[in-house]
């Protein structure tokens, strides 16, 4: 068997035992890839500098608790920590980033990892840092755009700038979806090096489970259970799907929405459910562990996803995985997944009066569950880990 191929991750998204759902899908993505030993990796996964431990600043506290390095499901995994400063600090990041990460891909390099490429995942500021990185060192690099790194922050001219100059000192950029390859093309990335690699869902983890037994393990029940899955801020559009709740209950009086996500608006979300008369149907149960979720998917009628931007969204492949049909906002990746009505529906426009009609529409049509898990059936890790292996291989091969 030939020598597994070395590779370095470097991402700020990724999880750790701190924050152990950040990121996770590129700890998937990866995870997915070494199954069969073909490559093997070392991830540096730097976090920003805070001074305190103390609970009370919440998430910053929580990423100075993160240990400076650590297993994590037996993947070597470096935490650096870079300075972010307030104000300047979109602009400082990427060199700041490559700064702690040189370091550790230096330590790596003197304990005997020879790398033969690094891989980035997110464009800004990881991607660019990544790319000084890699020209001190000598790798060749992929960068992976993930969505608002391509789709937001690159509508800022020095961020754009730097973008385009790490594109060009790449040799691959990958984008999660094809509207994002389009995106990333259209920007004025290098057209001959850009790469489609969609992300899989895991499969073992969500299956169909009865929806009878998933409400009773959750603790909930309704007619319709609508859930709506991510982070809880406002591209997300919580607050859309609490609105159209409210245009439902006329028809669907025992309706739920339960709300699955950590986040600086849960508080807004709490208030605008009781600014809309339904706070006794709307339950913001926080995040739930990845591990977890198979249950929610499967005890609910429908998940919402009511996004103003996404690249490739892995709820909602998690969800048809569990027989869940979906309504989904017309935008990014999006309508590669939901490609036929028989799975859900994609909104005409993004408003709650859209929402609660294709909820209904869904509802009224009794899609077939075993029909909506059939089609994730397709999106498996298998076929993405291969073409990804063939594209390390060569430029692996180009770097020998």
């Amino acid at each position: 068997m030939a020598a597994a191929i070395r590779t370095l991750l470097l991402s700020t998204l990724y999880p750790s035992s701190v924050r152990p759902g950040h990121g996770i899908f590129v700890e998937t993505r990866l995870r997915e890839l070494l199954k069969d030993g073909r490559v093997a990796t070392k991830v540096v996964a730097p976090v920003p500098w805070f001074p305190s431990t103390d609970p009370r600043f919440g998430d910053y506290a929580a990423q100075a608790r993160t240990p400076q390095r650590e297993q994590r499901n037996g993947i070597d995994v470096l935490h650096p920590r870079f300075l972010v400063v307030p104000k300047i600090g979109m602009t400082m990041a990427p060199f700041a980033l490559a700064a702690s990460a040189l370091r550790s891909a230096r330590q790596l390099l003197a304990e005997g990892f020879h790398f033969e490429l690094i891989d980035a995942h997110y464009f800004y500021p990881d991607g660019v840092a990544a790319a000084l990185v890699a020209r001190a060192l000598g790798k060749p690099l992929l960068i992976t755009a993930r969505g608002s790194d391509v789709n937001l922050i690159a509508q800022h001219a020095l961020p754009r700038r730097m973008m385009l100059w790490a594109a060009r000192q790449a040799a691959a950029c990958v984008g999660v979806s094809q509207a994002l390859v389009n995106v990333m093309r259209d920007l004025g990335m290098p057209a001959d090096r850009l790469h489609m690699l969609r992300n899989g869902v895991d499969l073992d983890r969500f299956q169909v489970l009865g929806q009878a037994q998933a409400r009773k393990q959750i603790g909930h029940e309704g007619q319709p259970l609508l859930l709506s899955v991510g982070n809880l801020i406002p591209l997300k559009g919580h607050d859309l799907c609490i609105d159209a709740l409210g245009l439902l209950l006329p028809q669907y009086p025992q309706a739920r929405l339960i709300i699955a996500g950590s986040g600086p608006d849960g508080a807004t979300l709490a208030r605008h459910a009781a600014h809309r008369g339904v706070s006794d149907r709307v339950h913001i149960v926080g995040a739930v562990p990845n591990t977890e979720l198979a249950q929610w998917y499967s005890a609910a009628d429908c998940l919402l996803l009511a996004s103003s931007r996404e690249g490739w969204p892995n709820v909602l492949l998690e969800a048809m995985a569990c027989g869940t049909p979906v309504v989904a906002s017309n935008v990014g990746g999006i309508p590669e997944i939901v490609s036929n009505p028989r799975l859900g529906r994609l909104l005409p426009q993004r408003d709650a009066a859209a929402i609660a009609a294709s909820i209904a529409e869904v509802m009224g049509a009794r899609l077939d569950r075993s029909a909506v898990s059939a089609h994730a059936q397709e999106f498996g890790w298998q076929d993405t880990s291969q073409r990804q292996h063939k594209l390390f291989a060569q430029l692996a091969q180009r770097a020998g």
